[in-house]
């Protein structure tokens, strides 16, 4: 726990610093460009009486004599109210009233954070009350959209509340316990993220803290608890309220979300039944949406914007009639559309993990997942994900089986998916799976990786693992290969091998070991 603590620490300055930065950044950027609209800042009156600070843009020509569409916009983790202000402006040039608020226990907003809890959608329908009530909004046509903490709310505050027509939920989330502990292992960099950059610019209650605290602590005792209290907060438990209301979701994230990561969103996309839309791009957690909160030109809002124009406005302008799914490689090249999730692998290539390798615990092999946001940032403006050299990673602590060399590129596209026989000699574990693009100087690339943890085996009793590594989009140039790597250490997540264990993985003939590799049709 000392390696945890200090490591959270570290993470947590750097988190800290980020949003500052960030927050600094985002306050500047709306006094960088004209506002011919009229902004106004006001108090609205959340659930329980709490103050939220708002702003609200309004169409420059509007005079009291029509109503225009209303859009909802909760703020992001740690962001401040003038987040949006760039975007409000564009949207309210297109003919929406526009409301940003800061979530309740952040910045100047009273309260205290519930972590997108029942107060935190009250307060959304409390805002469209006010909005109702004191601009010229059309109670029949509104729309709710938000980046992380703000898209969040949104999908839960259209399950709960049959007003919201439409919805934009950007680099959110639809599992939080999917996102921030699958593989039922915590993902401590992007834990310590969000812990850090409340502490600085909101107020945490005791029940938020009280989470924080038994998810580092690693509590078996607690996981009921944490699982609860996760079901609670994600529109995935409520997508039967979704579907009955029938707001149109438009839903869009990056490949390499360290904070919420793509899987959940694709799995959600798939339960809804009403008009929707899912887009996937190269970048980190909100850094696909992120030059347009700076006014500046963006894929991500364009098409929010053109989502609610169609749903809000009754816009013909064809985003009902293209591929409902938009995904784009990280290697390169346009947009692909495709009908539904399970026409983006068109074929699978198995990659068969042969013979038996045994592998010891507690140490790092050199195969990572990179740093919360820096790496898929590097990936997302350079091409630059984590590397390893397959050649040199230590066998004592690595298991790694490798494809033969590819005479084509292969697009993998999709999930890839592990299954292999595990023996543990200890009742608990971590393992974490990586794929690599491997070249022809063993250089490997990092494709994909998931984490995994087991409690309450027998030890030396072998049992079956299946593991949904992370969806992405990832060209193999012809020539190169890819390794499945096994190691059990990696600073994104917490690991949960007692000292001294040992993995054996082997591949019995009834029942053999493989790695599914999703390809697009070529």
């Amino acid at each position: 726990m000392g390696l945890h603590r200090k490591a959270l620490r570290t993470t947590t300055v750097g988190a800290v610093s980020a949003t500052l930065v960030a927050g600094t950044a985002l306050g500047l950027a709306p006094t960088a460009q004209a506002a011919p609209n009229p902004v106004r800042f006001v108090d609205i009156t959340g659930d329980g009486g709490t103050v939220l600070k708002a702003n609200v843009v309004t169409p420059a020509d509007s005079d009291g004599t029509r109503r225009y569409p209303l859009l909802v916009m909760p703020t992001s983790w740690g962001l401040p109210q003038v987040e949006y202000l760039a975007q409000a402006q564009k949207l309210a040039d297109s003919g929406y009233v526009v409301v940003t608020y800061n979530v309740r226990g952040f910045w100047q907003s009273g309260g205290e954070i519930e972590v997108a809890g029942p107060p935190d959608t009250a307060d959304a329908s409390k805002v469209i009350d006010w909005a109702l009530a004191n601009t010229p909004s059309d109670a029949g046509h509104i729309g709710m959209a938000g980046v992380s903490y703000g898209a969040g709310i949104s999908l839960l505050t259209a399950a709960r509340d049959k007003r919201v027509k439409a919805v934009a939920s950007l680099s959110g989330w639809a599992d939080l316990i999917g996102s921030i502990y699958s593989g039922r292992t915590q993902h401590v960099q992007a834990a310590a993220v969000l812990d850090g950059a409340s502490l600085v610019t909101g107020r945490q209650s005791p029940e938020a803290r009280q989470v924080f605290d038994d998810f580092y602590a690693s509590n078996l005792a607690k996981e009921p608890e944490l699982v609860a209290w996760g079901k609670k907060r994600s529109a995935v438990t409520y997508v039967d309220q979704i579907n009955s209301n029938g707001a149109a979701v438009m839903l869009a994230n990056a490949w390499g979300d360290t904070v919420f990561p793509p899987n959940q969103y694709a799995d959600f996309y798939e339960k809804l039944t009403g008009p929707k839309r899912l887009e996937m791009r190269p970048g980190d957690h909100a850094t696909a949406e992120l030059t347009g909160l700076f006014g500046l030109p963006n894929d991500v809002w364009k098409d929010t914007e053109r989502w609610f124009d169609h749903y809000l406005r009754g816009e013909d302008n064809g985003i009902d009639r293209e591929q409902p799914i938009q995904l784009k490689s990280r290697s390169a090249g346009d947009y692909e559309g495709y009908p539904d999730w399970k026409s983006v692998a068109a074929t699978e290539r198995k990659i068969d993990l042969a013979g038996t390798t045994t592998i010891r615990t507690n140490v790092n092999s050199g195969a990572d997942g990179g740093i919360v946001f820096l790496s898929s940032i590097l990936d997302q403006v350079a091409q630059l994900p984590p590397m390893a050299s397959i050649p040199l990673l230590p066998r004592r602590w690595a298991a790694v089986w490798q494809s033969e060399k590819y005479g084509t590129a292969q697009q993998v596209r999709g999930t890839a998916k592990l299954h292999t026989t595990l023996t543990p000699t200890k009742e608990s574990g971590t393992l974490v799976a990586y794929l690599y693009d491997v070249g022809p100087l063993g250089l490997g690339k990092l494709v994909t990786n998931a984490p995994y943890t087991f409690h309450g085996r027998t030890p030396g009793k072998p049992f079956g693992v299946d593991l949904e590594l992370y969806s992405t989009a990832y060209d193999v140039p012809a020539g190169h290969r890819l390794a499945l790597v096994v190691d059990t250490v990696d600073p994104l997540y917490i690991e949960h091998n007692p000292s001294g264990g040992q993995l054996t993985f082997s591949s019995p003939p009834n029942d053999p070991s493989y790695v599914s590799v999703p390809l697009r049709e070529q």
